[in-house]
């Protein structure tokens, strides 16, 4: 379960990226921005999907499973914001369809 604070402070540092909207999810969220889901917080980590566009760039980073049945994700290191907003600024290009 996240906390309303982390949850404000993940809008936080994606300040700038797009339309930001946050959504309820049984006891997390999902971030999107511009529509796009980019960003599901669980238990007070951001995770973002595995998607050839950021593996390059997310080839460090830890990966786990943010809910039961998931698929792997990559756990954003949502503290480093100069990395985080590269890495949903290329999310944001082409690679996710809109839902």
């Amino acid at each position: 379960m996240c906390t309303t604070e982390y949850i404000n402070f993940v809008c936080s540092q994606l300040k700038g990226a797009g339309d930001i909207k946050k959504k309820k999810m049984s006891d997390d969220w999902c971030i999107c921005i511009n529509g796009k889901p980019i960003i599901f917080a669980f238990d007070n980590l951001s995770y973002v999907k595995m998607n050839p566009a950021i593996d390059d760039m997310m080839k460090s980073a830890w990966t786990g499973y943010p809910y039961a049945g998931a698929k792997e994700h990559y756990v954003l290191n949502i503290e480093q914001r100069d990395e985080a907003m590269r890495v949903v600024k290329r999310l944001l290009t082409p690679p996710l369809p809109l839902p």
